[in-house]
C-alpha cells in the first residue's frame, strides 16, 4: 500500500500527502476532504479505503493517523456551493482546502480519482487510489469520519431526517421524509429530480451551524 509513496521518494520526493474526499453522493451535507503525510516508508496493515471498513473500524484507525501522521488536513465544502459551482468543483476545492489546511507544506500529492487540484505541487492521480496508497486510504478515513461528525450534528439541529443514520445519503427512508416534510437549508437542490414535489420547500428550523472538527 505504500508502492507510490516509494516510487514519489525514488525520485527525490520527502513530503508525500495523499488526498482524497467523502462525500460526493449524499443529498444533504457537505463534501469534505483531508490530506494526509505520513513519515517516509510509513505503512500500516489495517489502514485501507474507508469504504470497506466499518464505522467502528474507522474511528479506531482516525486515532491512529492522527498520531502517526506528520500532518493532517481537513476542507469543508457546505451544499449551498455545491449546488453553486456543481459536486465535482466542490469536491476539487475541497482537497485543495485540505492541501493548505496541512502545518506542513508537501512537496508531492497522491491524489484518489482522474482530476489534479489547483495548487503549485507536483500531483499524481489516481483511479482507485484508497486502495492502491496507505497516503490516500488514511484521508479516505479522516474525509469519512470528519463528514460523518459533521452530520452528527446536523442530525441534532434537524433530527426529523434521521442524518444520523443515513448521513445525507439518498436513503428510501430519507427520500420518504423529503416527500414528507421538504427539503432543510442543508440539502443540495441541485441533486433533486426538476419534477421533485419537494423541490421549493424549504424547511429553515435555526440559523445555526455546526462546528466542524477534522
Amino acid at each position: 500500500m505504500n508502492a507510490f509513496e516509494k516510487l514519489a521518494e525514488v525520485s527525490g520526493y520527502r513530503c508525500i500527502a495523499g488526498v482524497d474526499e467523502a462525500g460526493r453522493g449524499p443529498l444533504a451535507g457537505p463534501v469534505v476532504a483531508a490530506a494526509v503525510i505520513f513519515p517516509p516508508d510509513y505503512t500500516h496493515t489495517e489502514i485501507n479505503d474507508s469504504k470497506k471498513l466499518t464505522a467502528r473500524k474507522r474511528d479506531a484507525l482516525y486515532q491512529v493517523i492522527a498520531r502517526d501522521a506528520v500532518a493532517v488536513g481537513v476542507g469543508v465544502v457546505e451544499a449551498d456551493v455545491i449546488d453553486r459551482i456543481n459536486i465535482l468543483r466542490a469536491s476539487l476545492q475541497a482537497m485543495e482546502e485540505a492541501v493548505l489546511d496541512l502545518s506542513v507544506a508537501p512537496d508531492y500529492i497522491l491524489i484518489d480519482g482522474l482530476h489534479n487540484i489547483a495548487v503549485p505541487i507536483p500531483q499524481k492521480t489516481l483511479v482507485k487510489g484508497d486502495s492502491l496508497s496507505v497516503s490516500i486510504a488514511a484521508a479516505s478515513i479522516i474525509a469519512k469520519v470528519s463528514r460523518d461528525r459533521i452530520m452528527e450534528m446536523y442530525h441534532r439541529q434537524f433530527p426529523r431526517y434521521n442524518f444520523l443514520q443515513n448521513k445525507g445519503y439518498g436513503t428510501a427512508e430519507h427520500r420518504k421524509i423529503l416527500h414528507e416534510v421538504g427539503l432543510c437549508k442543508i440539502h443540495r437542490r441541485s441533486f433533486h429530480l426538476k419534477n421533485h414535489k419537494t423541490e421549493q420547500t424549504v424547511l429553515d428550523w435555526s440559523n445555526e451551524q455546526p462546528k466542524r472538527h477534522a
